[in-house]
């Protein structure tokens, strides 16, 4: 959920961290509620505020995973035979 953000960091609105990452402001506070996203509501009545550094995390952590993703769908576009040992090389080194 939300956590105490340590004295000094940055924060962003939702609606900042919205625009930044082309989402709904809706789609931020779920990110914080689910722990993706580091926040915590401040002042009276409660406004939702992000740190910067999770935002920088996150994105850290999306490209990560789409890395990832391209190199498993690279892995399944390999040819089975090249892999075994057997058939024609489509791609020598």
């Amino acid at each position: 959920m939300s956590s105490p953000t340590p004295s000094g960091a940055r924060l962003f609105t939702p609606a900042q961290v919205a625009e930044m990452l082309a989402i709904e402001v809706d789609e931020v506070i779920a990110l914080v509620l689910d722990g993706q996203l580091r926040g915590a509501r401040v002042g009276s009545p409660g406004q939702w505020r992000v740190e910067a550094d999770s935002v920088e995390a996150y994105l850290d952590d999306q490209a990560e995973e789409a890395r990832r993703m391209a190199l498993w769908r690279e892995s399944n576009a390999a040819s089975f035979p090249e892999l075994w040992g057997r058939g024609p090389v489509r791609h020598p080194d």
